[in-house]
Formats: structure tokens, sequence, C-alpha cells
């Protein structure tokens, strides 16, 4: 496995309460990514009103493959987080910040 042990358990179980996903943050850097991008994705589908079958179709992802990522199930390839945010047309990684949203080009 690419990345060795370090990915031998699902990013909501390197949390301290894996209950609490995607709430509750994780001390490892991996894992907080991936809890970032669940819930960008996340807020996105709710704003959109998008089932999960609906985001699967429009992005090319596995259905599964996206519940997974909600879940903390999973660590999401990079193809796999481009295609829902190219779906989506939102920015699910890295997390915005209000230098970001105050930065003029």
């Amino acid at each position: 496995m690419v990345g060795g042990r370090a990915r031998a358990r699902p990013p909501r179980q390197l949390t301290r309460d894996p209950k609490a996903w995607p709430e509750q943050p994780s001390c490892d850097p991996g894992a907080e990514a991936v809890r970032q991008i669940a819930r960008a994705l996340a807020a996105v589908l709710r704003e959109r009103d998008l089932s999960l079958r609906a985001a699967a179709v429009g992005s090319g992802v596995n259905r599964q493959a996206i519940a997974d990522l909600l879940a903390g199930h999973s660590w999401p390839d990079v193809a796999t987080v481009a295609r829902l945010a190219d779906f989506t047309g939102s920015r699910l990684w890295p997390p915005r910040t209000m230098d970001d949203r105050t930065r003029r080009h």
C-alpha cells in the first residue's frame, strides 16, 4: 500500500472520537485533509440538494466511493477529489482561508 502502514486505519479512526466524524478534528495530517475534503463535499451536496447518485453520475466517481469518503472509511486518491471538485465546481482542498477570500489577483 502506498504510504505503508500510515493508511492501515481509515481516517475516521485517527480522530479522538470516530463517531463524531467529520466534526472531530484529527492530529494526523492525512486524516485531517480527508476530513476537510469530506466536510467541504458534504456542504456542497447539501447546498445543491444533490444525492450521492447524482454526484456519482455527474463526477464519474463510484457512489460507494463517495459514501466512503464522506463517512471517513476510505483514503480518496487525487483523481477522485479532482473529479468531485470539477463536478461540483467547488474547491474541496485545501480549505479556503480568509486570505483566500480577500486576496485579489
